[in-house]
């Protein structure tokens, strides 16, 4: 597979809402990863979206990352379920894919996009799951079945390509 290139992107933020992230392993970590990759998408003007899952339940997206994309409201776990979903992600580009949980919403969002023949890429360090084992299987699940899974960090280079970009150094500051 090819690197990706920031000009046929768009990052999928799935279900980083205020009720759930207290009890997602790792939460702090997770969450901070996918603030990298908001930030940085907004630094390179790539489109972003977001989901929530049943907000009056887990609540709305958490502070960190309000306003990154406009946000799509679910019941299905499968946000392919949900047409406005299809609609802000619909084209042709790839789909850098970061959320919680891993073996739910994600994962099942992320396999109906393969079936639709989509190439998906999953920053695995910005998936989050209540149990490390549960987000273990479901990469796994997700790999088998044509996802690649990547780091936050591989995403920001390859959006970059160089150290030329002229957003080199706001990105870098993210990681660092």
């Amino acid at each position: 597979m090819p690197l990706l290139a920031a000009e046929n992107v768009m990052l999928v933020v799935i279900d980083f809402q205020t009720r759930l992230m207290p009890a997602i392993h790792d939460g702090d970590k997770v969450l901070l990863n996918a603030g990298r990759l908001a930030e940085a998408a907004r630094l390179l003007d790539i489109p972003a979206v977001l989901t929530e899952q049943n907000p009056r339940g887990l609540g709305t997206t958490v502070p960190e990352l309000a306003g990154a994309g406009p946000v799509v409201t679910k019941m299905s776990f499968d946000a392919c379920a949900e047409p406005a979903f299809l609609d802000a992600v619909a084209g042709d580009h790839e789909r850098v894919i970061c959320g919680c949980e891993a073996h739910v919403c994600v994962g099942q969002t992320v396999l109906s996009l393969l079936d639709r023949r989509r190439r998906v890429v999953v920053a695995a360090d910005a998936i989050g799951s209540r149990v490390p084992e549960s987000r273990a299987i479901a990469l796994n699940r997700m790999a088998s079945h044509g996802a690649e899974i990547v780091t936050t960090e591989m995403v920001l280079f390859e959006w970059l390509r160089t150290a030329d970009h002229p957003q080199f150094r706001p990105v870098l500051k993210l990681i660092r």
